[in-house]
């Protein structure tokens, strides 16, 4: 099986690509992976260092709006893992351009391109957000698109254009949607990876509004391992919910951070709400625990400790990014 990742230099893309290539996924056992990525400020090479040297692996430096190079990159490609996509919902709202150009027309060009090569399967990893904000209970796949955000709006067009593509051209499509990831190798302007490098070094942290926005937290290695079960076992033209079962407010986030880092709450900065920001997400994992046998496995209290300690350990990593995005 010939396998092509687009965006496989961030921070799930690589993970997934690390995993594939290292442990290795049931059903996805492939003597070729190939990256394609633009490597913008949030695709790094080094964080595919530990698969670098295996026999079978080739990362490309290119856009997924390159249509001569994607042709070229299809071709004989078994199985495409979409990954790509500029998804930092502050980004997106000063400035929505490039979220539209990267997630919905880069998509359909790889959607394009696959459906004219004869691609096995194509699996899109999508946002619970493109659902909206929901007060109680938890999404299923059924529920209508209410995206609020340019970010979720762009992600939502991105779905469409997918399942269009499963119904028009018959392309075997499998959309797959997450709630919030954290993990080793985030880039440091996400919550949990910027809360942490600030703490540790005594500087402030930003909380939005009055801090009770809620999330479900989703181990980066347990949302990968239900993208490749969906890719190995899912059904075509379906979409499938990957959530981590861990619901926190912002707040109760925060503290858990500043305990984590041994810092107090005069650490802690109110800053005036996100626009636009959703109250909570919550999505249901039913459809493809039940059809896939997906669980999340990594509990949250050892993930965030882990991941805490990676970043104390791995300064070396995310200090030059953090200087060069202006976030130091």
């Amino acid at each position: 099986m010939k396998i092509l990742v687009t965006g496989g230099a961030g921070f799930i893309g690589s993970e997934f690509v690390r995993n594939l290539l290292s442990e290795g996924y049931r059903g996805l056992e492939s003597p070729g992976v190939t990256v394609l990525d633009k490597l913008t400020y949030a695709g790094n090479p080094r964080n595919l260092d530990p698969v670098s040297d295996v026999p079978g692996f080739e990362l490309v430096q290119g856009d997924i709006l390159d249509r001569p190079l994607v042709d070229d990159l299809m071709r004989g490609t078994d199985l495409v893992v979409h990954f790509a996509a500029e998804s930092h919902v502050d980004r997106s709202i000063a400035g929505a351009a490039d979220f539209v150009v990267t997630n919905v027309v880069g998509t359909q060009t790889l959607l394009d391109a696959a459906h004219q090569a004869g691609v096995g399967r194509f699996v899109h990893v999508s946002t619970d957000e493109v659902y909206g904000s929901i007060d109680s209970g938890s999404w299923s796949e059924s529920q209508p698109l209410e995206p609020n955000s340019p970010y979720s709006a762009s992600k939502a067009g991105s779905d469409l254009l997918a399942r269009a593509y499963a119904r028009t051209h018959g392309l075997d499509v499998v959309i797959t949607r997450c709630s919030n990831n954290y993990g080793p190798y985030q880039f440091p302007e996400k919550v949990i990876p910027l809360f942490v490098t600030n703490l540790i070094d005594g500087k402030n942290v930003p909380l939005y509004g009055d801090g009770l926005n809620v999330r479900d937290w989703l181990h980066v290695e347990d949302h990968c391992r239900g993208i490749a079960l969906a890719a190995a076992g899912g059904r075509g033209g379906e979409v499938y919910n990957i959530g981590g079962g861990t619901e926190l407010t912002n707040r109760e986030l925060t503290e858990r951070l500043l305990a984590a880092t041994g810092r107090d709450w005069s650490a802690v900065t109110p800053v005036t709400d996100r626009k636009g920001h959703d109250r909570r997400y919550s999505v249901s994992i039913a459809k493809i625990s039940e059809e896939l046998g997906y669980a999340p496995q990594v509990p949250f209290e050892t993930g965030l400790a882990d991941v805490v300690q990676w970043y104390r350990d791995r300064r070396d990593w995310w200090e030059p990014l953090k200087e060069k995005a202006g976030l130091a």
